[in-house]
This record gives structure tokens, sequence and C-alpha cells, in this order.
């Protein structure tokens, strides 16, 4: 599943932020890191606990302590786990999710992306509507802001009559 945490994760913050100064590309990489991971481990497992979303969380706020810069775009990876947990239901095996405070054991539970099957195309298919939305209404059909969104990770909204962002 690519599509699904990459577009929730940006309509999400989008929505709740509003922030152009926002890095959508670590968003992005933060969205897809546990799954990224744990498919190594052959099931949930750590990634898929609250507990490394905090983790990330606090090491990212004392390793970036005075460089508010760099704290703003490394924000950006625990925010996206923390929308992978929410996006993939993780908080629905809470042996996993609760992790180590529920038990030391993960359970041997399945990825929830992999125990899905075939809705899994129906969450890709919405995944996609929401990085179309994204695309247009962030311009991203001008190459000038793809380079943006490439260089810088931002996503500038297109203002009503202005003629950008159509494909």
């Amino acid at each position: 599943m690519f599509l699904w945490f990459v577009g929730t994760a940006w309509l999400a913050v989008w929505f709740v932020f509003r922030d152009e100064r926002f890095d959508y590309r670590l968003l992005a990489a933060g969205a897809l890191l546990p799954d990224a991971v744990d498919i190594f481990t052959g099931g949930a497992w750590v990634m898929h606990s609250v507990t490394a979303a905090v983790v990330a969380l606090a090491v990212v706020m004392v390793a970036t302590q005075g460089r508010r810069e760099v704290r703003r775009h490394a924000l950006a990876v625990p925010i996206g786990m923390f929308m992978h947990l929410v996006f993939d239901g993780a908080f629905a095996v809470t042996t996993v999710f609760w992790w180590p405070f529920g038990g030391l054991s993960f359970g041997g539970e399945p990825l929830p992306s992999l125990d899905r099957m075939g809705m899994n195309v129906v969450l890709e298919l919405l995944g996609a509507a929401a990085v179309w939305w994204m695309w247009r209404t962030h311009g991203l059909s001008d190459p000038a802001a793809r380079r943006r969104l490439w260089r810088t990770g931002r996503l500038v909204a297109v203002r009503p009559g202005t003629g950008a962002g159509t494909c």
C-alpha cells in the first residue's frame, strides 16, 4: 500500500495545519516507514506500536533544540508515522499498538496492510483520489510546483481563478 498512506497523510495534515512550509516529502516517508520496516519482521511489530512514533517524536524534539527550521522539517516524519497508525487501523490490535505497555509479546500479528487483501484495492483507489485532489488543488501539473515539492517538500495551494492547477 502506497497511495493510501501518502494520500491520507497529505490530506489530513493539509486540512489540519494548512502550513505551506510543511515538508510533505518527509510526511510521506514517515507514513510509509512502519510498513517498510515491519515487513522485514514478518508481521506487525515495533513500528506499529504507538511507542515507536512517540520515541521518534521525542528524538526529533531533543535533537533539534534551538534549530527551529530543522525541527519544522523533521517533525514531518513522526507525524507521518502517527498518520500511518491511524489509517492502518493499527490501534485495533492492542497487543501491538500498546507494546510494551500491554505486554512484551507481539502475538504474531500480520501487517494490517497485508491482512486486508481485496480491500487494499479500494483503499489504494481512495488514496489515488486523495493524491489527485492534492495534485489539482496545489497546481502540481505545473513543472515549477513539482520541482518545489521535490526540492523543498512544500505544497502551495492554488488560489481560485489563477488558472493554475488544471490537468
